[in-house]
């Protein structure tokens, strides 16, 4: 190739509209590390977890043993192939809410109130996902989860409206005549199974 040549198609691939940085002129390859938003989304929690103050363990038994969050590898279920089999993608993510100084008493009161069922006897509190193949993608859904748990603290459930109120009982009653409608037909074709003989007992 002459220098004509390369000439040419230097300038051609400069002035090409499919080059990426006529396409994409604001964009840029570097990879940065979103920042924080300036202002919290509550007093009480930023909507981050504070991933430095977490003292993570990874294992593959069962068992907690970090002392704030132990995330746990184990076999999962459903389709997958031979992958399934190979691969340790279903989390196991025990959060110990006790040891969270990062959190508010309050947040950690309804916490416990709110999933009291997930509790094991060491004050943790379980999440687990195997929704996807990927032990990253699982270890990301636990803790999305447990973001929104801490979010769903935050916030009391307004008191119903006296038109809300209303409308559950008319609801009710309603539900409660169909119910009894429902008995009653039942209860007359039972009565027309049976023999004349038998009614008159």
């Amino acid at each position: 190739m002459n220098v004509i040549s390369r000439t040419l198609l230097s300038s051609i691939k400069q002035h090409s509209l499919f080059i990426s940085n006529n396409l994409y002129p604001n964009s840029s390859l570097k990879l940065t590390t979103p920042t924080k938003p300036e202002t919290a989304i509550h007093e009480k929690f930023s909507g981050y977890l504070p991933i430095e103050k977490l003292d993570i363990t990874y294992s593959r038994s069962t068992g907690p043993g970090g002392q704030n969050l132990d995330i746990t590898y184990s076999r999962s279920t459903g389709p997958g192939g031979q992958n399934v089999n190979k691969i340790n993608t279903k989390v196991d993510l025990r959060f110990h809410l006790k040891s969270a100084d990062w959190l508010h008493d309050d947040i950690k009161q309804k916490l416990a109130e709110k999933y009291y069922n997930k509790i094991t006897k060491e004050g943790f509190i379980v999440f687990k996902s195997d929704v996807t193949r990927s032990q990253q993608l699982n270890v990301a859904d636990c803790l999305e989860k447990l973001r929104c748990a801490i979010r769903e603290c935050l916030y009391e459930k307004p008191a119903p409206s006296e038109e809300t109120l209303e409308r559950i009982r008319r609801k009710k009653e309603l539900a409660a005549k169909a119910r009894l409608s429902l008995k009653r037909e039942r209860s007359q074709t039972k009565y027309d199974r049976q023999s004349p003989g038998v009614r008159d007992m």
